[in-house]
């Protein structure tokens, strides 16, 4: 772990929340909250990746250290592979983690069970999923499902990702959340490559991973983190921490 390096992408240009970055959960900066708790998980170095200077002076101003990218990127993991080598880690770290921007209540101890899942040397990407109990969730095109063969009671290895409801049949269906720990290498042969067809047919970039043949663990943990995308998020961001700040459940 001691080799581990978190990036969290966090880009201004939200067209449901604009300048989500910055807003305020729990008398902080949404991002500033999302590295307080990418530090706390104890992996190793924590840097917010942005093409904003406003979101790199709240991290700095905060103690983070922030790294300008391009504006231009396509995808999340383009931003934190320019990240890495603008940070003077890239030829360091053996595990990148990309951590969103926009999970504020994010466990940090989920954090670590993703990076945890390279222990294992065959595994090239590591993910986290947690079971889906609610009806609306089983149908909804939003609700990612991971489906997996069982290594054990927690953990699966990908098969397939999809927007469907997956795979059928009696049994639990999972969620995908999208924290990613990839060895540098896997992250390295990632970026190079096209978008695959199912990739761009399913509007999900792991399946280009699994298309490439490279190996997806995933964890199962108790819950899924709240992303926050729409204003309504953010209000339960803030009542969520809260609670967390009360002491309460």
């Amino acid at each position: 772990m001691s080799q581990a390096l978190v990036l969290i992408p966090a880009r201004m240009a939200s067209t449901r929340l604009p300048g989500k970055p910055l807003a305020d959960v729990g008398g902080r900066p949404m991002i500033v909250e999302v590295a307080r708790r990418a530090l706390a998980a104890g992996v190793g170095p924590v840097i917010v990746a942005t093409d904003s200077t406003e979101v790199a002076e709240a991290v700095t101003a905060a103690g983070h250290r922030a790294v300008m990218t391009s504006p231009d990127h396509a995808s999340g993991s383009d931003r934190i592979f320019e990240a890495l080598n603008v940070s003077g880690h890239g030829g360091t770290a053996r595990v990148v983690v990309n951590v969103q921007g926009d999970l504020p209540t994010i466990d940090p101890a989920q954090i670590r069970q993703a990076v945890d899942l390279l222990d294992d040397a065959a595994v090239d990407i590591g993910t986290l999923a947690a079971e889906i109990h609610l009806e609306a969730e089983r149908t909804s095109p939003n609700v990612v499902k991971v489906v997996g063969s069982p290594l054990s009671p927690t953990r699966l290895r990908a098969l397939y990702f999809t927007r469907a409801t997956a795979p059928w049949g009696e049994g639990p269906l999972y969620h995908h959340i999208g924290l990613y720990a990839y060895r540098r290498e896997a992250l390295e042969r990632f970026v190079a490559a096209p978008p695959s067809a199912l990739e761009s047919r399913e509007r999900l970039e792991q399946l280009r991973a699994l298309e490439m043949g490279m190996r997806i663990d995933v964890e199962i943990v108790g819950g899924v983190p709240l992303g926050v995308d729409v204003p309504e998020d953010l209000e339960r961001a803030r009542a969520m921490l809260a609670r967390e700040a009360a002491g309460q459940p």
